[in-house]
C-alpha cells in the first residue's frame, strides 16, 4: 500500500487517522491486529510499542464515528448502510371478552352512592385522633 505523504506527516496524524488512511485504500475491513500491524509498518514501531499501544488504539477505534465493527472487522461506516428494525408488540395483544365488559357511566355512579343512604361528605365527620401516649396510660 503506497501513502503520498512523508513520514513526519505520517506521524503527526493519530491511530485512527491512519486507520482512516488504510481503510480508504483497501476494498475490504481489518480486524484490530491486521490494521495496527498496517500502522506498525507504516510508523516503523517496535513489537513493544505495539503491544503496548493495540489497547488504546482499539478503544479509540470504538469511539470513533468514522468506523464501523461488523463481525470482528473495521471498515468505514460510510460503506455500511443502517437498517432500524421495530418490532411491533401489538400483535401480541391480549384480547379482551366485550361480553364481560360493562361500561359505567360516572351518572350512574352517584346514583349508586345516593342509594345506599351513605352521605359521603361526612365520612371523615366521625374520625377522631387519638395521642399514642394517652393509649399506653389507659
Amino acid at each position: 500500500m503506497k501513502i503520498n505523504m512523508s513520514k513526519e506527516q505520517l506521524e503527526s496524524l493519530s491511530y485512527t487517522d491512519l486507520a482512516h488512511l488504510i481503510l480508504s485504500n483497501k476494498k475490504k475491513g481489518l480486524n484490530t491486529p491486521k490494521l495496527f500491524t498496517e500502522i506498525k509498518k507504516i510508523l516503523e514501531l517496535t513489537e513493544e510499542e505495539y503491544e503496548n499501544q493495540i489497547g488504546d488504539f482499539y478503544t479509540s477505534m470504538t469511539t470513533d464515528k468514522r468506523f464501523v465493527l461488523v463481525d470482528n472487522v473495521w471498515d468505514l461506516r460510510d460503506r455500511h448502510s443502517v437498517s432500524v428494525v421495530i418490532e411491533d408488540d401489538d400483535d401480541e395483544e391480549e384480547e379482551i371478552d366485550d361480553s364481560i365488559v360493562e361500561t359505567v357511566e360516572s351518572e350512574d355512579i352517584d346514583e349508586m352512592d345516593d342509594e345506599d343512604g351513605i352521605d359521603d361528605d361526612d365520612d371523615m365527620e366521625d374520625l377522631s385522633i387519638i395521642d399514642d401516649d394517652l393509649e399506653d396510660d389507659e
